[in-house]
């Protein structure tokens, strides 16, 4: 099976590989990625600064990022029906533009709503840009090798993960929360100019992308796909939503060790992010079980075993090593499954992601409203596991 053709004969609607080594655009699509996730998790380090500045409270300046997720789940399944035919590379420079325009907007609004707008924008463009990342990268290098490439586009997300929200407290406390935002506004026009000078145009798939995606969505084996994505990410998000409260709970913790605990986690999902590649090259049915089983088992052993800081940062450093390596071994899944629908597929991926970062935290409260946290961190662990059973039960994609 095989999800492009030899991409050094042009074909229709398949990009031409360029003189230089395909890496480097992937490598391009990747430093987008990691410039817009950068500007995604920006706000939750900066919230009691836009609170005060916007004259509203804590809890609704946090809808800026509810806002960004909701358009990113509407955007992502839509965006090829929308601009059919438009080359991808145009597509992307278009997306990261509106990242920029974002980014300027909500470090110049003088008005909630105006900021709420700017967010609303940046929802388009991340979205956009994801949905569209697997196909574009599926036809830059051969199918053997889409594992190892979406994993240079998932270290964007890792180094973001590690460096936007620290990054973000450290210089919006030294500048304000303002001049954040225009930096991360310069961090995408970066990304825009190297998109240009190292993505070679990347043709539209060729069949009609509405009907497209409605066939893609009606394969059993892809809904049962969206379904694993759900409980995977959902368990993950309703467990990870809450990891502050669930961590009060060592007996002695302190912010610092709380820091570090975080800390544990992001350098482990930047390791997990590079083994995934060629685990997903190789042995792709082990690692969509592997991976969810790992994050079900960490969360659970850290609601269980909460009396200890050591066990607690194993349990961190299990789960962020498993949930690195998760959007690539997810991403090169649903390739596998639909190789000559990249463009719907990846849509609907990115979609139920979104959907899952939502339903996730919002399930995820009303557990800990109803019960407690570490009830949360359980019934999230079992989600996560029961995923990775559906991923592998759905269809052998090895």
């Amino acid at each position: 099976m095989t999800l492009t053709s030899d991409l050094r004969e042009p074909t229709a609607g398949v990009a031409v590989r360029p003189a230089r080594s395909p890496w480097f655009a992937v490598a391009a699509v990747g430093l987008g990625i990691f410039a817009l996730v950068t500007s995604e998790f920006l706000p939750a380090s900066l919230l009691p600064g836009i609170a005060a500045d916007m004259n509203v409270t804590e809890g609704v300046a946090g809808q800026a990022v509810t806002a960004t997720a909701i358009m990113g789940a509407i955007t992502a399944p839509t965006i090829a029906v929308v601009v059919p035919r438009l080359d991808r590379r145009r597509l992307l420079a278009l997306l990261l533009g509106l990242a920029v325009v974002s980014d300027v907007l909500v470090a110049l609004a003088p008005w909630y709503p105006l900021l709420l707008l700017g967010r609303l924008i940046m929802g388009v463009a991340i979205a956009g840009f994801w949905a569209m990342a697997l196909a574009v990268v599926g036809q830059l290098v051969s199918s053997d090798k889409l594992g190892r490439a979406m994993t240079v586009v998932n270290l964007g997300v890792s180094l973001a993960t590690v460096t936007a929200v620290p990054l973000g407290t450290f210089l919006g406390d030294a500048w304000g929360w303002r001049p954040v935002f225009w930096l991360a506004g310069g961090m995408a026009v970066v990304a825009l100019i190297v998109l240009l000078a190292w993505l070679p145009p990347v043709a539209a798939a060729g069949a009609p992308p509405l009907r497209a995606l409605v066939d893609t969505a009606r394969g059993r084996t892809m809904i049962l796909g969206m379904v694993a994505i759900l409980l995977v990410a959902g368990g993950h998000f309703a467990a990870f939503t809450y990891i502050r409260p669930a961590a009060e709970r060592v007996p002695g913790i302190t912010s610092s060790s709380l820091a570090l605990l975080l800390t544990i986690f992001g350098i482990a999902a930047f390791v997990g992010t590079m083994i995934a590649g060629p685990l997903a090259d190789r042995r792709l049915r082990l690692g969509v079980l592997a991976a969810p089983v790992l994050i079900g088992s960490a969360v659970t052993i850290f609601a269980l075993l909460s009396g200890s800081y050591g066990a607690v940062a194993a349990a961190v450093g299990l789960w962020g090593l498993a949930f690195g390596g998760l959007p690539t071994l997810v991403l090169t899944w649903v390739a596998r499954v639909e190789p000559n629908r990249l463009e719907p597929a990846g849509s609907l991926a990115t979609a139920m992601f979104q959907v899952a970062i939502a339903l996730g935290a919002a399930v995820g409260g009303v557990l800990v409203d109803a019960f407690d946290v570490q009830t949360t961190l359980i019934v999230a662990g079992v989600a996560a596991i029961a995923g990775g059973a559906v991923f592998t039960s759905a269809r052998r994609v090895l």
